[in-house]
């Protein structure tokens, strides 16, 4: 593997020219193609295999053309104080409206209040609700301007108009100033880690490269794909995160070998070979989270997976080859680790030093190389050696307090975001709180009753059944008459909870009534399910839950077994597993703390409290054990190349933090201000994804790997690289350590003997 990649990096560092072409082809191609497609609409929100999706796919076909995946709008009155909705003008404002909205594109079927009895009982409130052909976020945007326009004439009369619904869904916005604050901060890290304007343009530059292709591609592809707007955002989000890493590492790296003297094209070379060892195992761990979110068998989590999967793989071929090409372009511009920048006012002589004298200002013997480290030993080397002298405390210290911090995600609730975790700035939310001051809160999420009595002899009868022993169960304020299909052998009733949709209540009420479903199946023969928004958001939090073990046993186990080929180790992949697990769950506990408790939420602009989002755990496993082993594999393969060269473990471990520690560091605070960025968002989803990775970041760079992990290794000694023999000689070597390098080394040193010969003239 080593050397492999290192005749590509020096390949690349010689052809650089031809290699940034192909970048550039590559992301002009995407760019066209994301141009010229199709306005892309968005991935059904199907959950295969869910009682909830059977009804949606019953209702498709026993009342067609009823558009039952169509988007719904809800426009909310409220009458001026001492006033009422029933009043004769305020009647007439409401029912012009409602003219109006019939009136539009897409529009199904608009309803009256004053005939569906959708008015409170105080007389104050009333609603209309819009049904669509269309999903609500496939409307066209004349559609929801109208629907927003719609109420513009019934405030001039002097009502309080606000409108909610899925039609007013747009696509997430992660927000843009937040993205661009966080790239600055990047851009400044790099610039103090790298020690140049040059080095930290690099990883930015190629960052953006690779998102831009990643992303482009996946535009061009969303029609056709049925790829979501959130697609985009997640390979958004962990591409522009590791594609500076990965650049990082090898940028660091490469300054690194300069120190050692060796030549530019050398040094290249040298870097991709190490340094992008690492890079492609830790892209291989990042893959295999992110693609092995297809086994919860979700399609939109899967296509997101998969999307943010390939963005990952594009970024780590730009670390291989474009980093080396760019480093050729940059010449002397990136300077040596440890050299400073020359004064302005140095000659033309010192800016065009020759490279033996460069060889020659680097090259000291190990002697008194020694004494200079030690004496200008950085703030990792001294960690490091205080991690070796009390192992056993940092340990304790660190379980403890991750532990502490997990202590939260123990009373974890799940459901998925409505209208009422919007902020209160908005029109959704205000209508969501009408909605509940007038009827309730449950009003905010019906539950459908879909009620199959085609194998039924009597129907009617059946239908009467299950709507009586609905009435008699806690926590139903309303169940409307049924309406049956034209058939006459499928039914549908509305039943309105007391409680609000993401309530335990609500959950409860769901399961009740699927409870007398089945008796009622087994007296009748009539199947009842349940179906609707609240009920959707229900069964995907069970299946999500349902499918976290699996998931986690796949990408963990396969993890463990490309770690244990990384590092020819059993404990060292384990502690790494084990590390990753207490990282996330104290990332859980932050979550929960912040999002649904409340803790700090003023901060964070977190308006509302509530449920966790259903994806949130099997998101951040995913996401964040990818992350994790990144800073694994570039951390512990330096401490592993260390005592593979002959160094006792303990000094093994300080020689990888004198080397890496730095360079983690950085690319930690990197990704957490990627990550952070997404928290200005004004969605609360992209707000809670943001926060929950950038915190399992810092939780994972700086406590786990940098703390926990050091201490692990120093109390296990030689053990920590112990591998039975079998399983040694039963693995395959990728050589991650660059030991097929040193017979370079060897090569270079011992010069060709017949060299210096001259031809002997008989």
């Amino acid at each position: 593997m080593a050397t492999f990649l290192y005749k590509l990096g020096r390949l690349a560092f010689r052809r650089r020219h031809f290699v940034a072409l192909i970048w550039v082809a590559l992301l002009t191609l995407a760019g066209v193609g994301a141009a010229s497609a199709p306005t892309p609409g968005t991935t059904s929100f199907s959950i295969p295999g869910t009682e909830a999706q059977k009804a949606f796919d019953l209702l498709e076909q026993r009342f067609p053309g009823a558009s039952a995946d169509g988007g719904t709008g809800r426009i909310v009155f409220k009458a001026p104080e001492g006033e009422k909705m029933t009043d004769a003008d305020n009647k007439a404002t409401v029912a012009k409206t409602v003219k109006e909205l019939s009136d539009g594109s897409e529009v199904v079927s608009v309803t009256d209040p004053f005939t569906t009895n959708a008015v409170s009982k105080d007389g104050t409130v009333a609603y209309t609700s819009v049904k669509y052909d269309a999903p609500g976020m496939e409307l066209a945007d004349s559609t929801r301007d109208a629907l927003e326009a719609a109420g513009d004439d019934a405030r001039a009369a002097g009502l309080t108009v606000d409108i909610g619904g899925d039609a007013l869904q747009a696509a997430a916005e992660p927000g843009a100033v937040g993205e661009i604050v966080g790239l600055a901060l990047a851009a400044v890290v790099l610039v103090i880690t790298l020690g140049s304007l040059v080095a930290a343009g690099l990883p930015l530059l190629t960052a953006i490269i690779g998102v831009g292709i990643g992303v482009s591609t996946i535009t061009a592809l969303a029609n056709a794909l049925d790829l979501g707007d959130t697609t985009s955002t997640l390979a958004l989000m962990i591409g522009l995160a590791v594609g500076i890493d990965y650049a990082l590492f090898i940028v660091s790296r490469y300054r690194g070998e300069l120190a050692d003297g060796r030549d530019r094209e050398e040094a290249a070379g040298r870097a991709t070979g190490t340094a992008g060892s690492a890079v492609v195992f830790a892209g291989l761990t990042v893959v295999i989270a992110l693609a092995g979110l297809a086994v919860v068998n979700v399609p939109m989590l899967t296509k997101m997976g998969l999307a943010a999967a390939g963005t990952v793989v594009v970024a780590v071929l730009i670390a291989l080859t474009m980093i080396p090409a760019l480093l050729g372009y940059a010449g002397r511009k990136i300077r040596p680790a440890g050299e400073k920048r020359k004064p302005r006012g140095a000659g033309k002589a010192a800016r065009t030093e020759d490279s033996q004298e460069s060889r020659k200002k680097f090259d000291t013997s190990e002697k008194s190389a020694k004494p200079q480290a030690a004496a200008k030993a950085g703030l990792g080397t001294r960690w490091a050696n205080f991690v070796i002298r009390r192992p056993a405390a940092v340990l304790l210290l660190g379980v403890v307090g991750l532990g502490a911090i997990a202590v939260p995600a123990t009373q974890l609730e799940l459901g998925l975001p409505d209208d009422g975790s919007q902020p209160t700035s908005t029109t959704q939310r205000r209508a969501y709180d009408l909605l509940s001051e007038g009827f309730g809160p449950g009003f905010n999420g019906p539950l459908m009753i879909v009620v199959d009595a085609q194998q039924s002899d009597d129907p009617q009868a059946a239908v009467s059944t299950v709507t009586d022993g609905i009435k008699d169960l806690e926590d139903v304020v309303t169940v409307t008459p049924a309406a049956f299909n034209k058939a006459g052998d499928t039914a549908t009733i509305t039943v309105i909870p007391n409680s609000k949709p993401s309530s335990t209540q609500t959950e409860d009420l769901v399961h009740a009534i699927r409870d007398e479903g089945a008796d009622i199946r087994a007296d009748t023969g009539a199947e009842v399910l349940v179906t609707g928004t609240t009920a959707m958001n229900i069964d995907f939090s069970q299946k999500l839950n349902d499918a976290l073990i699996p998931y986690l046993g796949l990408v963990v186990g396969l993890a463990f077994l490309l770690l244990i080929v990384v590092f020819r180790s059993i404990l060292v992949p384990l502690k790494a597993a084990l590390g990753f697990l207490l990282s996330v769950l104290a990332a859980l506990g932050a979550v929960v703390a912040v999002f649904q408790w409340g803790w700090l939420g003023g901060l964070l602009g977190v308006e509302e409290t509530g449920p966790i989002m259903s994806m949130m755990p099997i998101f951040m496993v995913g996401v964040v054990f990818g992350l994790a082993m990144d800073y694994e594999v570039f951390l512990v393969t330096r401490m592993r190349e260390a005592y593979v060269h002959g160094e006792t473990p303990a000094q093994a471990i300080v020689t990888g933090f004198r080397h890496s520690s730095r360079v983690v560091a950085a690319a930690a605070v990197i990704m957490m201000a990627v990550f952070g960025g997404f928290i200005t968002s004004s969605e609360q989803m992209i707000k809670m994804i943001g926060f929950g990775l950038a915190i399992a970041v810092f939780f994972d760079a700086f406590v786990v790997r940098m703390a926990i992990v050091p201490a692990v290794l120093a109390l296990l000694g030689k053990k920590a690289w112990w591998l039975p023999k079998w399983l040694d000689r039963a693995l395959p070597n990728v050589d991650v350590e660059g030991e097929g390098l040193k017979a370079l080394d060897s090569r270079n040193s011992d010069p060709d003997p017949d060299k210096d010969r001259e031809l002997v003239r008989a």
